[in-house]
């Protein structure tokens, strides 16, 4: 049996005379958080679209726990998990009805349901402001609230699509110390960011440039190759060499 959550061979999508997602090639390990960066217009929205199967690629291949992109889109959406930064919860339920709405969406029974409820609620620390609006609630909050929900059906890989982007220092350390919890427990996590310094914490780190991948490796591996201390300096200097806007 495989021990890879995700693998593509050539993966490309193509608009029209624009090649988007350009050949790219990943193996990303069960349990491994994945960093895959890429400034605005490098292609990396457009390959996280395939890869949820949201999006028929152009070409190539990939798998999603063990799902092809191609045939079996549907089965991969059923056993992920997706959080985005710009649309996850509805603000105008609270955190109890967007437990309950989106558990609803995700299979779970009524039994599950209201075990996951209790749960989630009680480890967030929810239980003052779990009858008022997702709207009135800190944005902190709102992430920590629909980083827990994406995954609330234990799926084996869940994506991250800058889930920390407008929240303060503290909080995305929080954050990031429940992604290394969830990690830990076996799921795969797949996450986009523009915080460098976040880079630093995940075990692989891709950067895209132009629909290519221009470098991956582990943080510190990519340190020793582009002879730097920064992984943020690593990802200017690939920028840099960007020739197309954003897309």
């Amino acid at each position: 049996m495989s021990d890879l959550a995700i693998q593509t061979d050539g993966l490309t999508k193509v608009f029209g005379n624009f090649t988007a997602v350009d050949n790219i090639s990943i193996n990303v390990k069960k349990g491994e958080i994945f960093g895959f960066l890429g400034a605005n217009g490098a292609g990396k929205t457009t390959a996280m679209k395939m890869l949820t199967g949201l999006l028929s690629p152009s070409s190539g291949d990939a798998k999603v726990s063990g799902y092809d992109v191609y045939s079996e889109s549907e089965l991969i959406k059923k056993n992920i998990g997706y959080m985005s930064q710009k649309f996850s919860l509805y603000d105008d339920l609270t955190p109890e009805e967007n437990i309950r709405f989106y558990g609803g969406i995700y299979g779970l029974d009524s039994k599950q349901l209201s075990h996951k409820r209790k749960e989630l609620i009680e480890s967030l620390e929810l239980g003052e402001v779990k009858k008022k609006l997702v709207g009135s609630l800190p944005l902190g909050w709102k992430q920590k609230l629909a980083f827990a929900i994406s995954i609330i059906h234990e799926p084996n890989i869940v994506f991250l699509d800058e889930p920390t982007g407008g929240v303060d220092p503290i909080t995305r350390r929080q954050f990031w110390e429940r992604i290394y919890q969830v990690a830990e427990s076996g799921v795969t996590v797949f996450v986009t960011t523009h915080y460098m310094d976040e880079a630093e914490y995940c075990d692989t780190v891709s950067i895209m440039v132009d629909g290519k991948i221009e470098a991956m490796d582990s943080p510190d591996n990519l340190k020793k190759t582009f002879e730097t201390n920064s992984i943020e300096d690593i990802f200017i200097r690939l920028a840099r060499a960007a020739k197309r806007g954003d897309r």
